[in-house]
C-alpha cells in the first residue's frame, strides 16, 4: 500500500537500543477510518463489511486530503 498515512494518530517518543527515536501508535489514516466507519454503521442499514471498510478509507483519504488544504 502506497497511501500517505500522515503518521501516527497518537505518536509516542522512544528511543531504540541505537538511541533512534521511533513512533509507535496508530496511524492517522486508519483512526480517520475508524471514526467514518463507526458513523456509517450507526448511519446506514448496509450490512456488507468490505463496503463499509471500503467507503471507510474512502472518508479517511479525503479527511488527509482536506488537511493539505
Amino acid at each position: 500500500m502506497n497511501k500517505d498515512t500522515s503518521g501516527p494518530a497518537f505518536p509516542i517518543n522512544a528511543n531504540d537500543s541505537a538511541d533512534r527515536c521511533i513512533y509507535t501508535g496508530m496511524t492517522l489514516r486508519d483512526y480517520f477510518a475508524a471514526k467514518a466507519m463507526l458513523g456509517l454503521l450507526t448511519s446506514t442499514r448496509i450490512s456488507k463489511p468490505d463496503w463499509i471498510a471500503n467507503d471507510s478509507y474512502e472518508m479517511a483519504d479525503a479527511m488527509l486530503k482536506a488537511r493539505e488544504e
